[in-house]
């Protein structure tokens, strides 16, 4: 059996059992591949051959498209893998690639895998110590980026870039124009074989808690690895999918590359500036998109129009990130007769737990470990337990879909890899049938008045609120409780921070929410943010700590009023 076959058989499992989730998850095994498979000449390659299907579709707001089959893909990234040849990418060397949602990233990308060096994905929004980082800690010997990213890369000082060899569409002073790879030949033929355990790609994550970590995949960890995020959206063959994600980060791998390509589905993006939910609604029509995957904040948006005006092709349809409201779901599926299903996963995997197509579907749960992923919670000492952190069994038993390692980091990989378990610092709950409902991030959950408090849960029930935008939970010093919830918030557009609004929310929560983790204390603020748009979390926990009394401390702080009861 050929390398390609064996990754088809996998991958036609799973889209024969898209709606039996017990014979998917109890019979799928990853494929038997040789030590020299490279996911784009023995699989994409084989597909693409000859293959007139639309493998990527680009939508420009002013109505222009650009759409590529897979053969022309194929040959495009060969020529593109001739050129960065040329200029001297080599197997092995690091590049950073910094573009946005535009034809060169999938070339870009495809001709990296060819050639064998690893790409550093990264937003074009990086600049200054953050983009040093990259170059540092990355050994970045390259840069592709459009104009906005070589901005950012010409103003880090010369010792910083180094020698490093520079490429943009349009060129520039300093810049080779990305276009020249237009001249190349369409063949390619690699210096170096590349092997399937060879790093692929080298991800900086967001940085929550502390600096970011390198996660360091191979060309078996995210190429096959996300036979399982495929088998979570539901794709098929010749679907329009459309994923709501920017560039730089691994959830653009998971839903705008990897998972479709593996089904042999289209890659659909629509770029905008500002996101409105109209203009997007029709595009969904118009393009007949089939699958849909956007953030929450996206759905909440969306449902505000009146969704069963829209004649949508969409059959499944997916979100990622944090629970939704339950009337968000309600109202889609009113709409359009389809259920917005949950998902997780991190940088160092692919989806590992998610609501599959066709299940039976628990409010707030994200669903069950998907097809070769040996999910277990444990406890403090690793023993199992019902709710503890999300670990992936490993041994004989490893998905081969987790990340090698910490790239630069040995003490940090061995203590995420120990007791034959890869944690995820993520704690959760999980039920008789085998559903799972996440609690929080380990770091995050604390305690107060001795009960364990989740700030997930509670930003969860904050966000059901419709003067509620965005929410974090942090524990706040108290000199009776130890510890009490307080919420910062900023308000949705309409709502001011008042203290009125603050009372609403107060008389608000205290409907949903039981009285021990009730929300003590409220704060309309700013929300510390990674590069990514994730909380840091760590920064408001700081604040609170220096708190000496219970009294508020700004004029946007609020006391909950029943807060003796």
């Amino acid at each position: 059996m050929s390398a390609s076959s064996a990754f088809v058989d996998a991958r036609d499992f799973l889209v024969k059992h898209r709606l039996d989730y017990e014979t998917a998850y109890q019979e799928f095994s990853w494929p038997d591949l040789p030590t020299d498979f490279n996911w784009v000449t023995d699989y994409f390659d084989v597909v693409a051959a000859g293959n007139d299907s639309p493998a990527l579709h680009l939508v420009e707001e002013d109505g222009s498209e650009t759409i590529l089959s897979y053969h022309q893909l194929a040959l495009r990234s060969n020529q593109v893998a001739n050129f960065l040849s040329g200029n001297g990418a080599r197997k092995g060397d690091r590049i950073i690639v910094m573009l946005g949602n535009q034809v060169e990233l999938w070339e870009t990308m495809l001709a990296a895998m060819r050639i064998g060096a690893v790409v550093i994905p990264a937003t074009t929004l990086l600049a200054g110590s953050d983009l040093a980082d990259r170059f540092d800690r990355g050994k970045a010997s390259m840069v592709i980026t459009n104009s906005v990213g070589a901005k950012s890369v010409d103003k880090l000082a010369p010792e910083i870039k180094g020698e490093a060899v520079k490429v943009c569409p349009g060129g520039g002073s300093g810049w080779l124009a990305f276009e020249e790879s237009a001249d190349a030949a369409d063949a390619y033929v690699a210096e170096e074989p590349v092997a399937s355990t060879d790093p692929l790609l080298e991800y900086f994550t967001s940085g929550t808690t502390s600096k970011p970590k390198l996660v360091r995949h191979s060309h078996l960890s995210y190429p096959v690895g996300h036979l399982s995020t495929m088998y979570w959206l539901g794709l098929q063959p010749g679907d329009i999918h459309w994923t709501l994600s920017s560039p730089g980060w691994a959830k653009h791998a998971w839903g705008c590359f990897f998972a479709p390509f593996n089904a042999q589905a289209c890659v659909f993006i629509y770029n905008y500036e500002r996101f409105v939910a109209p203009e997007v609604l029709d595009v969904v029509v118009a393009k007949k998109v089939t699958t849909l995957c956007a953030p929450p904040t996206v759905w909440r948006f969306l449902v505000q129009e009146d969704l069963s005006a829209y004649p949508v092709a969409l059959r499944e349809l997916l979100s990622a990130g944090e629970p939704l409201n339950p009337e968000v779901i309600a109202q889609v599926e009113n709409a359009w007769g389809t259920t917005i299903r949950d998902g997780y996963g991190q940088t160092e995997t692919t989806a590992q737990i998610a609501n599959s197509p066709g299940s039976p579907i628990k409010p707030g749960s994200m669903g069950r470990p998907m097809p070769g992923y040996p999910i277990v919670l444990v406890d403090p000492d690793d023993s199992p337990a019902d709710e503890g952190e999300i670990a992936v069994q490993l041994g004989d038993l490893r998905p081969l879909a987790i990340m090698d390692c910490y790239a630069d980091d040995d003490d940090k990989t061995s203590e995420v890899m120990r007791n034959d378990y890869y944690h995820t610092g993520d704690v959760a709950a999980r039920d008789e049938d085998g559903y799972i409902t996440y609690v929080g991030r380990a770091d995050d959950v604390f305690k107060a008045s001795g009960y364990r408090i989740s700030p997930f849960e509670l930003e969860s029930a904050l966000v059901e609120h419709p003067a509620v935008a965005e929410a974090a939970v942090v524990p706040s010093p108290d000199e009776l409780r130890g510890f009490v919830p307080k919420a910062f918030v900023i308000t949705s557009a309409g709502h001011e921070p008042t203290a009125e609004t603050a009372a609403d929310i107060f008389a608000f929560l205290r409907d949903r929410v039981s009285g021990y983790k009730l929300i003590r204390r409220l704060e309309f603020s700013d929300l510390p943010k990674t590069v990514s748009g994730k909380i840091r979390r760590v920064e408001l926990r700081q604040i609170e700590s220096n708190r000496t009394d219970g009294q508020p401390r700004t004029a946007q702080e609020f006391l909950e009023q029943s807060s003796k009861s």
